[in-house]
């Protein structure tokens, strides 16, 4: 199959490194586009005020790659209409530094608007994310985004686990579906590790920035949120990764135009 893919963590994470590689020794032809420096949280936002920078780039991937100085949905749009030479089979965004799950933080997310542009462009889609313990998420950023033997370990899984399941994904999903499927995979993650069919987790997250400090300044102060979830609801994605599952959780946008 034919992929373009993208991810909301710049195009020198290893996360995304770890994927392209997977795919790439599957036998699929791959097309990278992704950002050049972090853009989480940035949802489905586009540089619509000021030129964005493209740059064929080599990362030993083995495939065309390119940089972009923009959004993830920079990356799509741009990559889609004027980088690459063929028409992709999907969109594949990530694998995500940290979960991306619950109707509070999927909107969010950079990873899931990667793979958000190319479903409105006719795609299927796929976007990937790995939950990490925040002790694990913080020494990654200590240590330079480099992962320990754990989160190696897990990657590897993750990414074997993820080529399994996109070209199986992709086939079963017609074009202009406008369905999304947001995939987050447990910490740890080992290949013997179901995956669970699951809905977006109810999360109320209030108060993500911190009081004005003298300077007139409020910083970010991230919070996992309230989880409201009705008891006898069904599995939520939160819920799946709590129990060490991989949550597929099957957005289909369609559904939110019909009475």
């Amino acid at each position: 199959m034919k992929f373009l893919v993208t991810n909301d963590d710049s195009l020198d994470c290893v996360f995304l490194h770890v994927l392209v590689r997977a795919l790439h020794q599957a036998g699929h032809e791959l097309y990278v586009v992704a950002p050049k420096t972090e853009q989480s949280w940035i949802g489905a936002a586009k540089s619509r005020h000021r030129r964005v920078h493209s740059t064929s780039t080599d990362r030993g991937f083995g495939c065309p790659t390119w940089m972009v100085d923009g959004t993830p949905s920079d990356c799509v749009n741009i990559g889609l209409a004027h980088l690459l030479p063929v028409k992709p089979d999907a969109v594949i965004s990530g694998i995500n530094v940290g979960l991306n799950a619950s109707l509070s933080f999927i909107p969010a997310s950079g990873t899931i608007a990667g793979a958000w542009e190319g479903v409105v462009h006719g795609l299927p889609a796929i976007a990937l994310s790995q939950h990490l313990t925040f002790a694990s998420f913080d020494k990654f950023k200590r240590d330079g985004s480099r992962p320990d033997d754990a989160v190696t370990a897990t990657l590897a899984a993750t990414a074997a686990h993820a080529t399994r399941l996109i070209p199986e994904l992709v086939a079963q999903t017609p074009a202009r579906s406008f369905i999304l499927h947001n995939l987050n995979f447990p910490f740890p993650c080992t290949t013997a590790t179901e995956v669970r069919r699951t809905v977006p987790a109810q999360v109320i997250v209030p108060g993500l920035f911190s009081p004005q400090a003298d300077d007139g300044t409020h910083n970010f102060v991230f919070a996992m949120g309230e989880d409201i979830d009705p008891p006898a609801g069904p599995l939520t994605d939160r819920a799946a990764l709590t129990s060490g599952h991989i949550s597929h959780s099957v957005l289909d946008y369609k559904k939110l135009c019909t009475l």
